[in-house]
């Protein structure tokens, strides 16, 4: 069982449930994303699998995830890298959101950001591929009705105007 932080009005702990019962109950919790570029400036993102239960086949940060019970947002930034790429990089801090899920669940979503160029060891079984794009590029995806995962398309729009 996968168990996850139920936290409050300032994303201060409060309790912790299971995954599940935090979205059937709507559950305030925290998301992590890193956002990849390499050294030309371009953003990696990661298409997610055909198979995956949210938001197949959609365009995703290249790391992302949920911060699981007692870790801290840093931790599961670097969990999550592992897990979804196959290895880890330093990474920094860059900003945290409060989001609102369609469903109408809270959610803090801390980002965190790391320069890395490639090559990535993916899981795919979760991700289908990562590709760098221009900040262009995307608002050209985003503009011919490629799918994007929401929290992705939240953060382009809050940080980068797109």
């Amino acid at each position: 069982m996968e168990f996850l932080d139920v936290v409050d009005e300032e994303d201060k702990v409060v309790g912790k449930a299971e995954r599940n019962d935090i979205y059937e109950r709507k559950l305030p919790h925290r998301i992590v994303h890193v956002l990849i570029f390499n050294e030309r400036g371009e953003m990696a993102l990661q298409k997610r699998s055909a198979t995956v239960s949210f938001c197949p086949s959609h365009w995703s940060t290249a790391v992302g995830g949920h911060v699981m019970s007692g870790e801290s947002y840093h931790q599961a930034a670097l969990r999550e890298f592992d897990e979804e790429l196959g290895l880890t990089v330093p990474i920094s801090f860059a900003f945290k959101d409060e989001y609102k899920a369609q469903n109408g669940a809270k959610k803090f979503i801390s980002t965190f950001k790391a320069t890395y160029g490639g090559p990535f060891d993916i899981d795919t079984d979760a991700v289908e591929r990562v590709d760098f794009f221009s900040l262009d590029d995307m608002h050209d995806m985003i503009r011919e009705g490629e799918t994007f995962h929401p929290e992705l398309l939240f953060l382009l729009e809050e940080h980068f105007g797109l």
